[in-house]
């Protein structure tokens, strides 16, 4: 008792510090899910399009028109070269199509291919029929794949039929045919990546505080007369250890309970399988962080080295395993070094997680294995800090 009240004094001292990475985690949480706010409906995006039609504007070639003017912005721009140039370079149109005079003539005589024309004309062979010029840019290859599907269906049914209504009439029931989908998984992605993003990111507010604050609290402990105290006690040094880590853990069990009550502030509610697995991990997580800062503390007793060990500590491992920046942008070599870290394996799960539509026994066993190395990692952290202080009282 008289360990864990010292404990808590000693803490008091140092609540600043935990209330800013705690500030710091709404902030960084808080900016991202406002940058981050989408929509996981599908909206057409609509390419804006120039026809320059140099021939009459009847039957197929007014098909071709009308086609193209529902299905992209079409823009009126000045017929001339300069303004034409000037349009596509300042990105004012993205797909310029010139229809030329024969179009509609070559498509009612069966004398050519609409849709090998225009790949001829991709490849700067021939520009018979149809003649485009494009920015580039990904709005122009959705006028390019709209042009295509057009004259591809000419083909077709240019082939099929001669008269030309009959053709405009088996490409227009054609292309409104609509497919209904279903969307079978019932996982809302949007709500997952917010609490993933949030879960990965406390894993440095935790990592950073544990470290910061426990090893100011047991630096205190390792006070010269202090110390003699404790040696010359009847308690055994495992003993004293074993009371300061489970007060170390009493601390860090209330700063996480602090940050799951910010996630149902910040993020809102999560099903239930998702958020018992996020709990489990962060929690495993913490008292990880617990366990490498009281090993630190053992190693290290000047406090005005802490700060440099909690750069090092925290935020390297946040910047290599993918707290601040997701794992799929980090480099391979990043993410093999990583793996010696603690906190890869935990934004792993969580990254693991987000992905999970069906909880069995194939889904959940990446994630029981990752939470098992966490473990691993603590008990291993526990039994260096025996071996320290040993060889500490030895000397």
């Amino acid at each position: 008792m008289t360990v864990f009240k010292t404990f808590l004094q000693v803490l008091n001292k140092y609540k600043a510090t935990v209330i800013m990475y705690t500030v710091m985690l709404v902030a960084f949480c808080g900016l991202n899910f406002q940058t981050s706010e989408s929509n996981i409906n599908f909206t057409a995006s609509k390419p804006d399009v120039l026809i320059i039609n140099e021939g009459e504007e009847i039957g197929i070639t007014k098909a071709f028109i009308d086609y193209l003017d529902e299905r992209t912005n079409v823009k009126d721009i000045k017929n001339d070269e300069e303004s034409i140039n000037d349009a596509l370079f300042y990105r004012d149109v993205n797909y310029i199509v010139y229809i030329k005079p024969n179009f509609r003539d070559s498509i009612l005589d069966n004398s050519s291919n609409p849709s090998e024309q225009f790949e001829k004309y991709i490849s700067s062979v021939d520009r018979t029929i149809i003649e485009i010029k494009t920015t580039g840019d990904y709005q122009a290859s959705i006028a390019d794949m709209l042009v295509k599907k057009y004259l591809n269906l000419v083909d077709i049914y240019s082939r099929t039929y001669e008269d030309e209504d009959e053709i405009i009439k088996h490409i227009n029931e054609t292309l409104s045919l609509e497919v209904d989908t279903e969307l079978t998984s019932k996982v809302d992605t949007n709500t997952l990546s917010r609490v993933t993003f949030y879960y990965n990111f406390l894993s440095y507010s935790v990592l950073a505080g544990c470290v910061y604050v426990i090893c100011l609290i047991l630096s205190s402990f390792k006070n010269k007369e202090i110390n003699k105290r404790t040696i010359i006690s009847s308690m055994d040094y495992k003993k004293f250890n074993m009371k300061l880590l489970l007060s170390n853990c009493l601390f860090a069990g209330i700063l996480w309970l602090v940050y799951v009550a910010l996630e149902f502030v910040l993020v809102g509610s999560v099903p239930n399988g998702y958020l018992i697995i996020y709990l489990t991990n962060s929690f495993i997580f913490t008292i990880c962080s617990v366990t490498i800062a009281f090993l630190i503390s053992n190693l290290i007793n000047n406090k005005n080295a802490i700060n440099g060990i909690v750069n090092v500590v925290a935020l390297g491992s946040s910047f290599l395993c993918g707290a601040f920046v997701p794992m799929e942008w980090l480099p391979d070599f990043a993410l093999t070094i990583a793996h010696i870290l603690p906190s890869y394996w935990y934004i792993k799960t969580n990254e693991l997680l987000k992905g999970v539509e069906v909880f069995n026994s194939v889904s959940l066993e990446p994630i029981i294995i990752n939470m098992l190395i966490l473990i691993v990692f603590i008990i291993v952290f526990v039994i260096l800090t025996n071996i320290v202080t040993k060889l500490k009282l030895k000397k």
